[in-house]
């Protein structure tokens, strides 16, 4: 009877722990929506009065939308290539060259080590000038953003792979034969993609985010949708909390998205 008492005494500390946390990490959410749905909210506790005048207006804002549709573009993109160049190189790396993975671990830190303004500021001096003056056009942010989607998708591509036992699995195929092409888009493609998906899906939610290397290397003559919310920072702060709400539900859709092609 005692160690019943204990364990559900753990269970209730527990769960008021999580509970506690989620609480303190939701106020700041909450402040934030209920101030994009106020009129005004200036010396009292409470608003003066409710309105979706301030979500209206930003979605009718052309400049957003723009500035939205931008952002999607480039994530897309950027998340195709990337798809097309680590998807095979991984396969490749883990097939045939299996030492390479150690460094290969080393590589896709690199984005990580390297500052966003330091490798703003070398892209600049590098793409300004020369035979491909790309800077202040979106191509530069693809390739950008490509270094910063590559960790997120190898590490969860390789964590898929090493739940696998791929060499089994292509001989087996290849002893059915099956080239290793088609071994590799009939067997290995649908046994990762589970990990391919939810890293497609965190890295689209961290570019669209992305705002360093998007303001310096672009800035307004791309506008993408953080320099937008950088640029409406003086305008009114119902408006821009709309703005920071309707970001934080649409990122919320993309994780309930990748949890549920998890599944």
């Amino acid at each position: 009877m005692q160690n019943v008492n204990l364990k559900m005494s753990a269970t209730t500390y527990h769960k008021s722990v999580v509970y506690g946390l989620i609480s303190l990490l939701a106020i700041p959410v909450i402040a934030t929506l209920v101030y994009s749905l106020s009129q005004r909210w200036g010396a009292t506790i409470t608003p003066d009065g409710f309105t979706f005048d301030w979500y209206l207006q930003l979605w009718q804002d052309p400049r957003f939308l723009a500035a939205f549709g931008r952002s999607l573009l480039l994530c897309f993109i950027s998340l195709a290539v990337s798809c097309a160049l680590i998807i095979p190189t991984i396969f490749v790396v883990f097939y045939y060259f299996p030492r390479l993975d150690s460094w290969m671990n080393l590589l896709i830190l690199l984005p990580f080590a390297v500052p966003p303004v330091v490798s703003s500021v070398g892209l600049l001096q590098l793409y300004a000038d020369g035979p491909i003056p790309i800077v202040g056009t979106p191509w530069v942010l693809i390739g950008t953003y490509f270094t910063i989607a590559l960790p997120f998708m190898y590490r969860a591509l390789a964590n898929s792979l090493q739940g696998i036992n791929l060499r089994d699995l292509m001989d087996a195929a290849h002893l059915l034969g099956a080239s290793t092409p088609r071994a590799f888009v009939s067997i290995v493609l649908p046994n990762i993609r589970k990990g391919l998906l939810a890293s497609l899906f965190l890295s689209f939610s961290f570019l669209l985010g992305e705002f360093v290397f998007a303001n310096i290397l672009v800035g307004t003559r791309f506008e993408t949708l953080q320099v937008y919310l950088y640029n409406m920072r003086q305008t009114s702060g119902h408006f821009t909390s709309a703005l920071v709400m309707s970001y934080f539900f649409f990122t919320l859709f993309l994780t309930w998205l990748a949890t549920r092609f998890s599944r």
